[in-house]
């Protein structure tokens, strides 16, 4: 594979503590990125993912993308401290917490579950199309999105309806951002043991596995973080320079089944 792909940029990856932005965070340091801005919650999990990169690299704050002013406050900062922005990987987000039907729905759940992946996702979109277009950067922004996001569910009903939001945004803001030069995409991956999903089915990750298992049609090999890595690094880097409103679906043909 070809280095330095993105060589000299200045990046952003929300939720990147763990599971698949911290696996995506690496990824970017190993191909040439400036500085990586890692912003989450989990502080301390946060902090030692900077370290272990390299903090002439990799710095890390905090951001609760529910609070508006907290993430302007991340982009600002960011573009003070480096000059611009050029990757937002808008990437947290949390599984519903519970098997939630129409007909049982808690809307205090629901609420506190697009707050976090629709109202913040649409605010770290927001305040990074903002830095880009007052910067002149012509910039990527990447959404972690989901296989529940073009399907329906029998379960986790506003899960599946927030992820439906995500491909609604990314499609909007591709059109309305383009001429500024901007592109805008997600990444829709099927179910993965990552920290976040195991705890809310309360599994391991092997127990995890075997439940999204028998329903993808590849066989042979096991969804990875670093999967969805890749496929976000396609869409923050030069390669995919003319795609934008796309959801690049990364599954083992589970949509096609």
């Amino acid at each position: 594979m070809m280095k330095n792909k993105i060589e000299g940029k200045v990046a952003i990856i929300t939720g990147g503590a763990s599971g698949i932005g911290e696996t995506t965070a690496r990824l970017f340091a190993d191909h040439g990125v400036r500085m990586i801005v890692i912003a989450d919650i989990q502080d301390e999990l946060g902090q030692q993912v900077a370290i272990s990169i390299g903090t002439d690299k990799c710095n890390y704050v905090h951001c609760d993308v529910t609070d508006e002013e907290q993430v302007k406050a991340l982009v600002e900062s960011t573009v003070q401290n480096y000059g611009q922005l050029d990757i937002m990987f808008s990437n947290a987000g949390i599984v519903s917490s519970s098997d939630q039907t129409v007909v049982d729905l808690d809307f205090s759940a629901f609420d506190r579950l697009f707050a976090i992946n629709v109202r913040g996702m649409a605010a770290c979109v927001k305040h990074a199309a903002r830095a880009m277009v007052e910067g002149g950067v012509r910039g990527s922004i990447v959404c972690t999105a989901s296989v529940a996001g073009t399907r329906g569910g029998k379960r986790r009903t506003d899960y599946h309806m927030s992820k439906h939001a995500v491909l609604g945004l990314v499609r909007s803001a591709s059109l309305q951002l383009g001429v500024h030069g901007i592109r805008v995409n997600c990444v829709s991956p099927h179910g993965l043991a990552t920290p976040l999903t195991c705890e809310s089915y309360n599994m391991s990750a092997e127990e995890v596995e075997k439940i999204f298992e028998p329903h993808i049609p590849l066989k042979g090999v096991a969804l990875r973080a670093g999967h969805v890595a890749d496929a976000v690094l396609f869409l923050a880097c030069g390669d995919s320079e003319f795609i934008s409103g796309h959801d690049l679906v990364v599954d083992g043909g589970f949509i096609s089944r």
